[in-house]
């Protein structure tokens, strides 16, 4: 028997409040992520970094969970800071790792009574893994030695709203209904009017609570999109959200512009490669 979930149905105070309460909330993994890890943990003794690893950098949340314990295991000495799921899995080693985590929590069992939103996360799930695609191509084309941590960022950066669909369905059904009511209304700005804050920011402020590595914290912050690899990352993200329902979202020619002027090509070749990008996927 699934036990019911308490979820928040009023707006905390502000962000502080929103940082603590998420500080110590549950985070649930994709329910095949979950099941692929206990897979995994009945034959520990021949998985390695790069097996488990594959499991975890499907799921963003998983790898947040994963990141953020690491982080939090680090020294506050230690110079190098682990960017990327194999590399944090090596540092913590396998037995470490399933000693640490044992069965993971659901969304789905988590929202077992919400299915509206969880179709919601769902499609939020998948417009994640989009945007790490494209991410990726991007950097790949601009030879950007860090294109493993760009398409990480791409991939969680969403990563505060997911945790809002888990833990206040009723709250982020109300701005999905208001943005269907009205596309032309601002995210930021009907978050502030739902949640008392803006999600970018609940995001900043947890990737810091958790001391996450700091290339990814900045990468993560669409503040600096002056230079090319945070845009790399918000122009990916951008592209995903926009094409999620196709390619004729009014806002795509203008996401296409400032994805050529990255790539330094022309609008007619960014396109096409944005294209081959989705459907290499």
């Amino acid at each position: 028997m699934v036990t019911p979930t308490r979820y928040l149905t009023a707006p905390l105070r502000d962000l502080e409040a929103w940082t603590r309460y998420f500080r110590d909330a549950q985070i649930p993994v994709l329910a095949k992520t979950s099941l692929a890890l206990e897979a995994l943990r009945a034959d520990e003794d021949n998985v390695d970094a790069s097996t488990l690893g594959g499991t975890i950098e499907c799921d963003p949340l998983m790898s947040l969970k994963l990141l953020a314990h690491v982080a939090s295991k680090r020294r506050a000495d230690t110079a190098t800071e682990t960017e990327n799921i194999t590399t944090s899995l090596v540092m913590t080693g396998i037995s470490p790792f399933f000693n640490n985590f044992g069965l993971q929590p659901t969304v789905e069992d988590h929202l077992h009574d919400q299915a509206e939103a969880l179709e919601g996360l769902r499609a939020l799930l998948h417009r994640a893994e989009r945007a790490a695609q494209f991410a990726a191509g991007f950097a790949v084309h601009r030879n950007d030695t860090d294109a493993d941590v760009i398409r990480l960022a791409a991939f969680l950066h969403d990563f505060a709203e997911m945790l809002m669909w888990c833990h206040a369905p009723t709250l982020q059904l109300r701005i999905a209904q208001a943005q269907r009511a009205d596309p032309t209304l601002r995210s930021a700005t009907v978050q502030r009017a739902t949640l008392n804050i803006e999600l970018d920011d609940l995001r900043q402020a947890l990737m810091k609570l958790w001391h996450l590595p700091e290339l990814l914290v900045r990468l993560s912050d669409d503040r600096h999109a002056d230079t090319a690899i945070v845009r790399n990352v918000v122009l990916a993200v951008r592209l995903a959200r926009h094409t999620m329902q196709g390619w004729d979202n009014a806002a795509v020619p203008d996401d296409v512009e400032d994805i050529a002027k990255l790539l330094n090509v022309a609008p007619a070749v960014a396109s096409a490669y944005a294209r081959r990008i989705e459907s290499s996927a």
